[in-house]
């Protein structure tokens, strides 16, 4: 019993550790150095899991660091590499998808906090399940409601996945209700694109959509990239408005990566994005 009690305590130090690391690597200021070393710090977390299933640290950082790996080092190179291969995008997309589902099930996870009836609770009344969570929970059902968005969004060809569609919106919508200035105003950052899949009129979902984005430039001090990609890809592509486009982007691009330390990491990836658009803007307008 003895032993037992060290080894969990060992096991608890380094969760502990590993859950709060995040902040190392969203400082960091290379994009592939962290791309070389995410896997092990994942796969490490998933490690401790199996041991400490509970420790909701470890399933959040678990469901953070596989939606952020995903995104920015597998689905962008997916879209990089369209024009050259085809086949290869689309195994990387599928590549992405598998990762993204792997959060949300990880995010689940710690939002059941060892509830057995959650998941089928969630799925029979979602915005009733969700409405017994409070601020705490606000990281985990971001990055949950997150992952599965992604995940119903290279899953188009699954009838079952867009039937879920509805339980990664409440737990956003809920998140929302409960702290909107989360991670500085992230929530409204993702609700810039979620907003133009909701319902069927555009031009009141394009109007959601910049009032997130005004909402988010406000809540991150305009110092953040993230905002001026989203509407970029969001509302001025398919509102085929050329000219919001590249102003956008271009205010991406010339913000300082360094303005927010703990957001060096996301600024230089989005940044690189905005780059990537910019270069490919004319298939994505009709002259």
């Amino acid at each position: 019993m003895s032993a037992c009690s060290i080894r969990h305590y060992a096991v608890d130090q380094t969760a502990d550790i590993l859950s709060g690391q995040g902040g190392v690597f969203a400082s960091d200021d290379d994009p592939e150095l962290i791309r070389d070393a995410a896997p092990l710090s994942l796969k490490l977390i998933e490690g401790l899991i199996a041991e400490r299933a509970e420790h909701r640290g470890l399933l959040l950082a678990a469901a953070k660091g596989f939606t952020q790996y995903s995104y920015a080092f597998v689905q962008q190179d997916a879209d990089e590499l369209e024009n050259k291969d085809v086949n290869a995008a689309y195994r990387l997309r599928e590549r992405a998808a598998r990762l993204y589902r792997r959060a949300r099930d990880y995010g689940l996870q710690g939002l059941a906090a060892g509830d057995k009836e959650f998941a089928a609770a969630l799925r029979a009344d979602p915005k009733k399940t969700l409405a017994s969570l409070g601020h705490d929970e606000v990281p985990l059902l971001y990055w949950t409601g997150a992952a599965w968005l992604s995940w119903i969004a290279l899953s188009k060809d699954s009838s079952d996945a867009l039937a879920d569609m509805p339980i990664p919106m409440a737990m956003l919508d809920r998140a929302l209700s409960l702290d909107e200035g989360y991670s500085a105003g992230a929530l409204h950052s993702l609700f810039i694109t979620v907003e133009m899949s909701r319902g069927s009129n555009t031009e009141q979902a394009a109007a959601r959509s910049r009032a997130h984005f005004e909402r988010a430039v406000q809540l991150s001090g305009g110092n953040l990239a993230g905002p001026y990609v989203a509407l970029a890809e969001a509302v001025a592509i398919p509102r085929q408005d050329r000219k919001a486009f590249e102003n956008l982007l271009r205010s991406a691009i010339n913000l300082s990566p360094d303005a927010v330390p703990d957001a060096r990491l996301e600024n230089h990836v989005m940044q690189k994005r905005a780059r990537w658009l910019l270069e490919h803007t004319d298939q994505y307008f009709i002259e």
